[in-house]
């Protein structure tokens, strides 16, 4: 393979891209899947000629990104992928509502964000998959839900209770966020309030790989000190998004202590952050070059002695709920997603690790502080609601040791460094591994050095799909236990 091999945050010159035909770089792709590697990003930029395709693989195994791209001309259709790799089907499906790109072959180019939510005069109604039979029926929920929870459409195709089929169509949270990122490029404070908005819930993921990106292409180099504040803020986020999800779960199945112990928990996780920024999701922490909040002596003692007892606390909790026969009866085999599946799809982030896939950015494509903080990647084989729920337990737990093993051993000197100015035509990958899973940004400069393409991926992206096979034969009052255990971003998906 002509593929240019790059690393996590190394920038490369775009004229340092291979530009395969389009034939080729279909081959190529399918060679690299063939060999244990998978899609990272496929996305399309708008050039004079028409519409270059780039495509990210990643080898997990040598830590290694594999960039190459083509040119279609004239909105000139190529091959589909997704026929013989699954994971593609999204990917196609974007590029092709984005650039008018069609992947030829492609088993169904439904919309992504163009769906019901895009109703237009102009555009043809969506008509969704639909089963018959004497005694299918449909159930559509959605997009307007009861209680705080984001807009989206779920259609059920159901044999009596149990769920035949699943679709689901988002797209009503359409901010167009790639488009803003390039019109503000100017306007550094509104890039940071912008990366930390992409999904509310993922504030340090988000910003973490946007900042990256940009200092990576400025050759701008991170304190030591600031490095270790963000993996702190990073697992910060992550305990306390999983705590809340433990929560979460527990509500879902009537198991009431559970909900409220584990609620508690989470608002002491959410107040270190308050503690450390001001702000109890992170916004503000991060900023160009660094960190724009430094801890003391004091706090650093302040916030290991309580996660000391956080995880005492948390540990006996959790002790009590796996144990209970009546929480078990709902969690054990209920949305089983079998490893194949998740690795046919592309599934990231702990639903994946659950389901027995060994894939996390911390291990697979470590920077930052994580180079100097190893991070054993943990997975589990049954791929139910209840693995999901014991991965989260299991995290929190990785992500204590890891945040005191950082205070304990934290740098001295400096939490920012001043930014210059980005390299002229080039790209960059960034990848985090959010509390969700992986989280990537790629930048493309122009003849300036300024952002004239961003792509974006939340680890949503990958598991929505996820979610629909794993309903596949559960009662249709399983579904909100099995989307409660995937707790995946709509708006994160909308872009």
């Amino acid at each position: 393979m002509s593929w240019k091999e790059i690393k996590n945050l190394t920038p490369v010159p775009l004229e340092e891209i291979p530009i395969l035909s389009p034939d080729d770089f279909r081959q190529q792709i399918l060679q690299a899947v063939s060999s244990g590697c998978r899609v990272v990003q496929f996305f399309g930029e708008k050039i004079a000629e028409g519409v270059r395709l780039y495509a990210v693989m990643g080898d997990d195994r040598k830590s290694v990104l594999m960039l190459a791209s083509t040119i279609l001309h004239d909105s000139q259709g190529y091959r589909s992928l997704t026929p013989e790799v699954p994971m593609f089907h999204l990917f196609e499906r974007e590029v092709y509502e984005q650039f008018g790109v069609e992947p030829i072959g492609h088993p169904w180019l439904k919309p992504v964000r163009h769906g019901i939510a895009g109703i237009h005069k102009d555009r043809r109604p969506y008509e969704f998959f639909s089963i018959k039979g004497d005694e299918v029926h449909e159930v559509g929920v959605g997009p307007i839900h009861a209680g705080i929870i984001e807009p989206g459409h779920f259609r059920f195709s159901c044999l009596g209770e149990q769920v035949e089929h699943l679709e689901i169509e988002l797209g009503f949270q359409h901010r167009g966020v790639e488009r803003l990122f390039v019109e503000h490029r100017d306007h550094p404070a509104y890039l940071t309030a912008l990366s930390e908005s992409i999904a509310g819930d993922t504030v340090i993921g988000h910003a973490s790989a946007f900042h990256s990106a940009v200092e990576a292409l400025a050759g701008c180099p991170v304190p030591h000190r600031a490095s270790s504040l963000r993996l702190i803020m990073l697992e910060l986020e992550r305990i306390a998004n999983h705590t809340g999800d433990l929560a979460a779960l527990a509500n879902d199945i009537a198991y009431l202590t559970g909900y409220a112990v584990f609620g508690a928990l989470r608002t002491r996780i959410i107040n270190l952050s308050l503690s450390i920024c001001g702000s109890r999701f992170g916004r503000g922490m991060i900023t160009f070059g660094g960190v724009r909040y430094d801890i003391s002596a004091a706090a650093v003692q302040e916030i290991s002695d309580e996660l000391c007892r956080f995880q005492e606390d948390i540990q006996r909790a959790a002790e009590v709920m796996f144990s209970s026969p009546s929480v078990l009866a709902r969690f054990e085999k209920t949305g089983v997603v079998p490893v194949d599946t998740a690795r046919a799809i592309g599934m990231v982030g702990p639903a994946a690790r659950a389901s027995g896939l060994s894939v996390d950015v911390r291990a697979d494509y470590p920077v930052g502080a994580y180079l100097h903080r190893p991070v054993h990647k943990l997975t589990l084989q049954s791929g139910d609601v209840m693995s999901r729920a014991l991965i989260r337990q299991i995290e929190i737990k990785q992500s204590i040791q890891l945040i005191l093993e950082e205070l304990r051993y934290l740098p001295g000197g400096e939490v920012i460094s001043p930014l210059k100015s980005p390299e002229s035509q080039a790209l960059v990958v960034s990848m985090v591994e959010g509390w969700r899973g992986e989280i990537v940004h790629v930048l493309i400069t122009d003849r300036d050095g300024k952002v004239r393409r961003c792509k974006l991926k939340d680890p949503s992206f990958h598991n929505w799909f996820g979610l629909a096979l794993a309903v596949r034969g559960n009662g249709i009052s399983d579904f909100p236990l099995c989307n409660k255990s995937f707790n995946l971003s709509y708006c994160g998906f909308d872009l």
